[in-house]
């Protein structure tokens, strides 16, 4: 008995005498991750310039108009529509220069954007077809009005424009197929699938372009 009393005092007072010490970490790790994340943050800011060079509204202001990746789809119509009724400013064929940059055709594929398989690649044939008699009422038109608009999904947008022409009787009907690209470096932008003229097969007579 007189053992395991004088054991249990011998306990209590390395207990009482022991300092109880708490675990150290080592911040090599930490410091170094602080210190690569400043590194990469002062130089990705240092690539950055704080100003803009003196000809940078110049040369924005003649970038060629095209798709903007703010615009929606009604928005991108509208606008080809508008280069279309001005068709000759600020040059002969402009405003059929910004319905090309709008195409969302492959340039080395065939492609139905006038309803038939069409090989589009050259602007010049892109160009011919807006010249032809189903076409041409939307170069220098009048007057236009939105007739539908729907969504049939929803990266892809219907509109059906009616539009006078700048010749007596001239009218026609249009449908405009809107595809917002998804992926790839047009991701989010709207362009023109398909712009079809709503009376039937434009060119069932033939067509030489």
């Amino acid at each position: 008995m007189s053992f395991y009393f004088s054991s249990l005092s011998s306990l209590q007072s390395v207990s009482l005498f022991t300092k109880t010490t708490t675990p150290h970490y080592n911040n090599n790790n930490n410091n170094s991750n602080n210190r690569a994340q400043f590194l990469f943050r002062s130089r990705a800011s240092s690539e950055v310039p704080d100003f803009l060079s003196a000809d940078w509204l110049e040369s924005r202001r003649k970038r060629p108009f095209g798709p903007r990746l703010n615009f929606s789809a009604e928005e991108a119509i509208k606008h080809q529509l508008d280069a279309l009724k001005y068709n000759d400013q600020p040059r002969p064929d402009y405003g059929i220069e910004v319905m090309y940059r709008f195409a969302g055709f492959d340039p080395f594929e065939r492609s139905t954007y006038f309803g038939r398989f069409f090989d589009l690649g050259q602007f010049e044939r892109f160009r011919r077809i807006y010249h032809h008699s189903t076409y041409r009422v939307l170069l220098g038109h009048k007057e236009r009005k939105i007739l539908s608009s729907l969504f049939i999904e929803e990266n892809k947008f219907k509109q059906r424009v009616w539009v006078r022409g700048s010749r007596p009787q001239e009218e026609e009907i249009f449908q405009f197929t809107m595809a917002q690209r998804i992926g790839g470096s047009w991701d989010g932008y709207w362009l023109t699938e398909s712009v079809l003229n709503d009376g039937g097969d434009a060119f069932a007579g033939g067509m030489a372009y």
